[in-house]
């Protein structure tokens, strides 16, 4: 089950790693107010499209198609020291035949979420597969994070939470347990994301 949504932002801008918004007249930067490409991997089924659309719109369809290639959907997260971050959110598809085609969504990514389900073990190892990828492959500051996914499933549990905590440790990832049927940490992940960003300078306004 996928959750997934092809239905693209129309507000699209260039992507690619953190980009302060220009204004209208495109001189005007403003560290306050970043724009961020941000890819999803992991396995077929581990809820990567569920969490995204529980992020964006508030919304868990668990009778939704598998995502076909990779999706394109936005939402801003505000900061408590007034920091609005615009998440440009790359959802790629975790079937074997589309891993050939991930490069092309993480490359120049300023964050990776890298997904497995709390129930599969076979998940966990897929994702480890991915954080490599990512180590080779991927912008070298880029901001990684492994999600646990299905955590109110937690009576078919078979990944420790240890196992994550020690993994993403040793990988320079922070790790958060999520559900996107019951929302539960679903905003406090992408939270997390957008305070760990760099934060570009701020540049002296000219008199």
């Amino acid at each position: 089950m996928g959750c997934s949504s092809s239905v693209p932002d129309r507000n699209v801008g260039r992507v690619g790693g953190v980009n302060t918004d220009n204004g209208e007249n495109g001189c005007v930067n403003d560290a306050k107010n970043l724009r961020v490409k941000l890819v999803l991997l992991g396995d077929s089924g581990v809820g990567k499209s569920c969490i995204v659309l529980r992020f964006v719109r508030g919304q868990f369809d668990p009778t939704s198609k598998v995502t076909v290639g990779a999706s394109f959907l936005s939402q801003t997260v505000a900061l408590q020291d007034s920091t609005t971050v615009k998440f440009e959110i790359w959802d790629t598809a975790g079937q074997e035949r589309y891993a050939a085609l991930a490069p092309l969504y993480y490359r120049g990514a300023a964050v990776a979420v890298v997904v497995y389900d709390i129930t599969s073990p076979e998940s966990f190892t897929k994702a480890q597969y991915w954080v490599k990828e990512l180590q080779k492959h991927g912008s070298p500051d880029i901001v990684m994070a492994l999600v646990g996914n299905k955590a109110d499933l937690h009576e078919r549990r078979e990944v420790p939470v240890q196992d994550g905590t020690e993994y993403a440790e040793k990988n320079g990832m922070f790790f958060i347990e999520t559900s996107a049927k019951t929302a539960d940490n679903i905003n406090q992940l992408f939270e997390e994301i957008a305070k760990r960003l760099p934060r570009p300078p701020s540049t002296p306004s000219s008199t």
